[in-house]
């Protein structure tokens, strides 16, 4: 969605929050593009942020351990490998409490490397935590790119990571917003429906700095009634995986359309 936010952001950012944050796209253009001095990532998944911290921090013994998983993992035939995410998953989900938290945050980033698609998903039978099933296991020599783990670090030097509601994030020039769909397709850790994203608009009216917010569009004027001041963009977009479309022969991508708010 990058080629179609882009042309509406401001020409200058000084500052920059992101309460919503996952896999960060927005945020390495706008660090790349604008160097804020003052940045702010929030997510309330925690175990994600704690991803961050690790990289953070401890980049050397977060790859340390990612590597120790990978290098077992690749010689492994496929049927083994489902074995042993399987195995992995299952510790993951109930032996962390004697796990340093840069362990913990590499095991879980080499099942989500290894896992269907990157999709964030929780079950009861892994304890509340990570429940991905196993992706196509057709690694052939790396789960993970080392080197882009590390520059990750550099970026994050000076940036505040949080873990916790969007209004606890403090406010900033800028701050691009991409809370979960509206009957997300996808199984998040807490539910974000019309009563929460009416909520999320309340606050962005008061909003003393530029926003954007992303969302899907369901066809209906849930946003232009809520945000009648505000200026709404659509754009195309294929949904490859959740809300795809059924077939004969399987399912295919879907063809959707994607909304923007800017203030």
């Amino acid at each position: 969605m990058l080629k179609h936010h882009i042309p509406l952001l401001p020409e200058s950012i000084t500052s920059y929050s992101e309460p919503f944050f996952g896999g960060g796209a927005m945020f390495l253009h706008v660090m790349q593009t604008f160097s804020p001095s003052v940045v702010y990532i929030n997510d309330i998944n925690e175990p994600i942020m704690n991803i961050y911290r690790a990289v953070k921090e401890e980049p050397d013994e977060f790859c340390n351990v990612v590597d120790v998983f990978q290098d077992k993992y690749i010689l492994l035939s496929k049927e083994d490998r489902k074995k042993y995410y399987y195995e992995v998953r299952q510790a993951h989900a109930y032996d962390y409490h004697s796990w340093s938290p840069t362990f913990c945050s590499a095991v879980l980033y080499f099942l989500m490397k290894t896992g269907f698609n990157g999709i964030w998903q929780i079950n009861a039978n892994t304890n509340g935590r990570y429940g991905t099933p196993s992706g196509l296991l057709n690694q052939v020599d790396t789960v993970y790119d080392k080197a882009n783990v590390l520059r990750w670090s550099e970026l994050l030097l000076h940036v505040t990571i949080k873990s916790g509601d969007y209004q606890d994030v403090p406010p900033c020039d800028f701050g691009y917003f991409d809370p979960p769909y509206r009957d997300s397709f996808t199984t998040y850790s807490t539910g974000f429906g019309d009563e929460e994203t009416s909520e999320l608009i309340k606050y962005l009216l008061e909003y003393p700095g530029k926003i954007m917010l992303s969302n899907r569009c369901d066809g209906s004027t849930f946003f232009e009634d809520r945000a009648p001041d505000m200026t709404i963009h659509r754009f195309p977009v294929t949904y490859t995986a959740g809300r795809r479309k059924k077939t004969d022969e399987g399912f295919e991508a879907k063809k959707a359309t994607e909304i923007l708010l800017c203030n």
